[in-house]
């Protein structure tokens, strides 16, 4: 039985604070922290990257969804374009799909060959490493769905005009390539899966109860983020408040350029 709205709010709730004393500890501490949400189309990555940041200050915690590369980006390094999104001091950095394309997307569909793949798959934990070396705290999830359910989801994309920008050709394509993206990402995992970057999976069958497992997991794994709030002196005005004053309306019409 699907978690019901009401249980979900309820349990997330306390969780809320404890993701915005993390950002408060990283803001105080400095820390760089990096989340990675990967998991095939409809598995819920959105929700979950809302779900984590929803009362944090969007300063300091941002999302990367990148696009198809442009030609120029084609000749880089192929981390290349993702090192730029990488968080300075203090922030948290959630990756709505990453690097792991290629070993994904890229892979399945044909847009990387054989090499590029291997050689991605060789310089993903020499990466990785240099990244957690350098103090980066990075968390590796993958959102795991049935092919029943993310059959379920992309009819609702189809059907809900407000998801309906949601389903590209892409998605579509990939509805008769369950198993292939299931072997991809077996040899994804056995590839980039290390004591430095491990990998977690979550049942995303659910997403409310996924998005609950994430997080709590993501908070159970950081240090001690208890920081003492600072007190703010906020002293009485002295004087009576005032009410705004608002006029006297005018009707839309006297608004209007002619």
């Amino acid at each position: 039985m699907a978690l019901k709205g009401k249980e979900y709010r309820k349990a997330l709730e306390p969780m809320t604070e404890e993701l915005v004393a993390m950002a408060r500890w990283a803001r105080i501490t400095g820390a760089r922290i990096v989340v990675l949400f990967e998991g095939r189309d409809t598995a819920g990555k959105g929700g979950a990257i809302r779900a984590v940041r929803d009362k944090l200050n969007p300063r300091q915690c941002r999302t990367v969804a990148l696009g198809k590369p442009t030609e120029d980006e084609q000749t880089q390094w192929y981390f290349q374009r993702y090192i730029q999104h990488l968080p300075h001091a203090g922030e948290i950095v959630l990756f709505d799909r990453s690097w792991y394309n290629r070993a994904g997307v890229e892979a399945v569909m044909g847009f990387a060959d054989e090499e590029q793949i291997l050689h991605f798959m060789r310089q993903v934990p020499v990466f990785e490493k240099l990244l957690t070396d350098d103090g980066i705290l990075l968390f590796k999830y993958w959102l795991t769905t049935d092919q029943e359910r993310q059959e379920e989801r992309l009819e609702e994309r189809l059907e809900d005009p407000l998801k309906r920008w949601k389903l590209s050709p892409i998605d579509l394509a990939a509805r008769d390539k369950y198993d292939d993206y299931t072997k991809a990402r077996e040899a994804m995992l056995k590839a980039t899966h290390y004591d430095h970057a491990p990998w977690t999976l979550v049942n995303f069958n659910d997403q409310k109860l996924g998005r609950l497992t994430l997080i709590r997991d993501l908070l159970d794994r950081l240090p001690d983020t208890h920081c003492e709030l600072p007190e703010i002196d906020f002293p009485e005005l002295g004087r009576k408040t005032k009410k705004e004053s608002f006029g006297v309306l005018k009707p839309i019409e006297d608004y209007r350029l002619d």
